[in-house]
């Protein structure tokens, strides 16, 4: 299904799913990076961001917890690249877990998110820049003026916990290992704005669905 307001089709998101889960359990059972498949649909193979998450269900606690997320913010490469590549530093380079390991694989669900390219937020103030945020429908990323800091996080993370602009902000700014009001300062910090289109899968291998913020 594809609608005008959405860049990949639902088929192509199912693609980019099963492709990252694929490149995960290669890599994880055999140590090798697959080749981008020969039926990678044309579009797919323009430069995109994307990032990969991996969430682990607990079935001492019965709930998903975080187990790895990285991606690449800029359209440096294509995306089906991209997303192998990402989906193999999701399990075992984010430097928050330890390596995932092949008995993880069966309770682990993969979620891709493609990215719009990120724009910066011009504005002269404080309110500007919270007007110029869509909770549910923006990622953002703060970087300082000396480019030696900076964080990004997803549009889902905010609405997955309820945060306001001004939370969304504060908790990236910590993310960042910055003050966390320093995003008042329009002169110290520089935010980027993107959007993204996440597929998921519903279970552990299972279908894979749209997700709509």
């Amino acid at each position: 299904m594809m609608s005008e307001h959405y860049a990949y089709t639902d088929e192509e998101g199912i693609f980019l799913v099963r492709l990252a889960r694929m490149s995960l359990e290669t890599y994880l059972k055999n140590q090798q990076k697959i080749q981008v498949p020969l039926e990678t649909p044309l579009k797919l193979k323009s430069n995109s961001g994307v990032f990969v998450t991996l969430n682990i269900y607990r079935q001492n606690v019965e709930r998903f917890d975080l187990r790895g997320c990285i991606g690449r913010p800029y359209p440096h490469q294509p995306l089906a690249e991209a997303v192998i590549e990402a989906a193999i530093d999701s399990g075992v380079h984010d430097p928050r877990f330890p390596s995932v390991s092949p008995a993880e694989l069966g309770d682990i669900i993969v979620e891709v998110t493609a990215l719009t390219p990120p724009v910066e937020i011009k504005v002269n103030s404080p309110e500007g820049r919270l007007n110029a945020i869509e909770i549910g429908k923006d990622g953002i990323i703060i970087q300082d003026n000396k480019g030696s800091r900076g964080a990004l996080f997803l549009p889902q993370v905010p609405v997955e916990w309820n945060w306001t602009k001004e939370e969304y902000l504060s908790r990236l700014c910590e993310k960042a290992g910055l003050p966390q009001h320093i995003w008042k300062d329009v002169h110290i910090t520089r935010l980027s704005k993107f959007q993204g289109e996440i597929f998921s899968e519903t279970s552990p291998n299972g279908d894979v669905i749209r997700k709509i913020l």
